[in-house]
């Protein structure tokens, strides 16, 4: 997997001598207009209450970046709270949260498509800064939802199969959350196309790591997968960009029910299967150690000939 990882990599980079330069991850967050409905156990406040404690150091996200020396960039996609300027907090807010889908489209198509171009924008910015390898995270209660439906209407696989307990819903809620989603899919007659099933179903935190995902092909960046939420995000970059992949390492595998499904449909083998269930890109930051072994070996080990050791006979 290594030697794997190592080919990918030159190969993107077109070179036998592969760099990684100021990686970075980028936690995108917004809230979600669905979880009026009942479909999360925690309430909306937590996501804002969260990027606080990403912007404090506390969280997950930060304990694995400051291991790994990751930077990491904090975006307001659409959380439903006003922030007062931060220096680590990058104000690119679409609306204060999503409209519930249930009843009609979670963003119009002129919200959904700021949230890519913005999302672009963002990766240019860190590009032109000096980075070449780029992770995302996401932070928003009521996400999983909305990933289970873009899973299930771009996989084509039964809502069920796609349906998980996100932050810990007990069985109760878990049927709850399945009804509701298969209503709110059935209060829909749309095109089943990547960017109306994005708009109609997506968060705003979701489309900007689409369009994020979408800008760093275009650049020829390593781009790094984490969990459930950014894969929803990469299948739409995927039907927007069949190329975009090709340029992913996936990192995680989540312990939310619909990730394992949804990596077997991209035909991607994860490099950690550690049960975590964060998101904010915690999966990326863990595996990076071994990206950075891959390209280490590749840049510094001797072959057995530069070595002087005797090969088969």
């Amino acid at each position: 997997m290594l030697e794997r990882i190592a080919l990918q990599i030159g190969c993107i980079q077109d070179t036998l001598s592969p760099s990684l330069n100021n990686p970075t991850i980028v936690v995108f967050a917004g809230d979600h207009g669905i979880v009026k409905e009942g479909v999360s156990p925690f309430p909306q406040e937590v996501t804002y209450q969260m990027v606080f404690n990403f912007l404090q150091g506390g969280a997950g996200i930060n304990v694995f970046t400051r291991q790994n020396n990751i930077a990491i960039k904090v975006v307001d996609a659409g959380v439903n709270f006003n922030f007062d300027p931060h220096p680590d907090l990058i104000h690119a807010k679409i609306d204060h949260g999503t409209k519930s889908y249930l009843n009609e489209p979670a963003m119009t198509t002129a919200q959904c498509n700021a949230a890519i171009e913005k999302g672009g924008v963002i990766v240019q910015e860190i590009f032109t800064a000096g980075c070449n390898v780029i992770g995302f995270g996401e932070m928003g209660i009521g996400n999983t939802s909305s990933a289970a439906i873009i899973m299930s209407l771009l996989c084509n696989l039964p809502l069920e199969e796609c349906i998980g307990r996100g932050t810990g819903l007990n069985d109760a809620g878990l049927e709850k959350k399945k009804a509701i989603l298969k209503q709110a899919i059935a209060n829909h007659s749309f095109d089943n196309t990547p960017l109306n099933v994005l708009t109609t179903f997506g968060g705003f935190e979701i489309a900007m790591m689409c369009g994020a995902m979408l800008k760093a092909a275009e650049l020829k960046m390593i781009i790094l997968i984490d969990g459930f939420i950014a894969t929803a995000a990469l299948l739409v970059a995927k039907g927007i960009n069949k190329q975009v992949p090709d340029y992913c390492i996936f990192c995680h595998q989540s312990g939310e029910q619909g990730h394992a499904l949804m990596l077997e449909h991209l035909k991607a083998a994860p490099l950690l299967h550690l049960g975590m269930r964060l998101g904010e890109g915690t999966g990326t930051a863990v595996a990076y150690p071994i990206i950075q072994a891959a390209v280490n070996f590749l840049n510094q080990m001797a072959s057995f000939e530069s070595a002087g050791v005797s090969n088969q006979a």
